[in-house]
């Protein structure tokens, strides 16, 4: 072999190694790319059906991950729109105003003297201006009972049971969006951002709308979500879809 050989293979070996211990340093960090093959995943499932997303937390959400909702003024309870009894409520949001005052399985007949059925239930006074009280009569083991709660922020943070319990309340039918596109996804080590965009149909008046919509991902070593939450166009979809915000 000529001397100048030599020099040549040295320079190749140093590469390789080095390239070797880039690599194992990424994994001792872990790899970015895992995290965001696991947030297209859970985006994708999000997008397509109820089943999708509830197998997709299930497999990716650790056992102690957190989903943060997005806060609103309001009671704070959650219900089954499928359940043909009527509102029934489902679970109640600890911290909310209607912790101490709504059960699980309470029925609403009225709220400030509207009739709970379906053909009303968009005109039900749960949201609106915080710190006012609204009256409203349930059904509680057979009998109707006055309750009144005054509006409040509901800030919930779900844990994986709950999430999953939450999801399950939805309607599948009406669940995934008409089209989706992931535009953008970000990482950091533990944490990605998705940027997505959805395009959709309102169900009580056929208006046509899109959002954009920010998700937020943290992952712990293990490769599981440990915290989720996201910022939205919500007032943007009720304008496009004819509603309007009074205060």
């Amino acid at each position: 072999m000529k001397k100048g050989n030599h020099w040549f293979w040295f320079v190749v070996l140093m590469t390789a190694m080095t390239a070797s211990l880039t690599k194992a340093a990424h994994h001792e960090a872990g790899q970015h790319v895992d995290h965001t093959d696991v947030v297209k995943q859970w985006m994708t499932a999000v997008n397509t059906s109820q089943a999708a997303t509830i197998a997709a937390v299930e497999k990716y959400m650790a056992d102690d991950g957190i989903l943060y909702r997005r806060r609103y003024v309001g009671f704070g309870f959650t219900w089954d729109p499928r359940n043909d009894a009527g509102m029934v409520v489902g679970t109640v949001t600890s911290g909310s105003p209607s912790e101490g005052i709504l059960q699980s399985g309470d029925m609403f007949v009225s709220v400030r003297g509207v009739a709970a059925i379906e053909e009303n239930y968009g005109k039900l006074d749960f949201r609106g201006k915080p710190g006012e009280v609204v009256d409203a009569v349930i059904l509680r083991d057979g009998k109707e009972q006055k309750i009144s709660v005054a509006r409040g922020v509901v800030a919930a943070q779900l844990t994986k049971a709950e999430t999953i319990e939450w999801l399950r309340s939805g309607n599948p039918d009406t669940w995934a969006p008409d089209e989706w596109k992931m535009h953008e996804m970000v990482s950091s080590g533990h944490v990605v951002y998705a940027w997505t965009q959805s395009w959709n149909t309102d169900d009580s008046n056929g208006l046509p709308f899109n959002i954009h919509t920010v998700t937020r991902f943290q992952f712990n070593d293990e490769g599981q979500v440990i915290a989720v939450a996201n910022l939205s166009e919500d007032r943007f979809q009720l304008e496009q879809t004819g509603w309007t915000v009074s205060r």
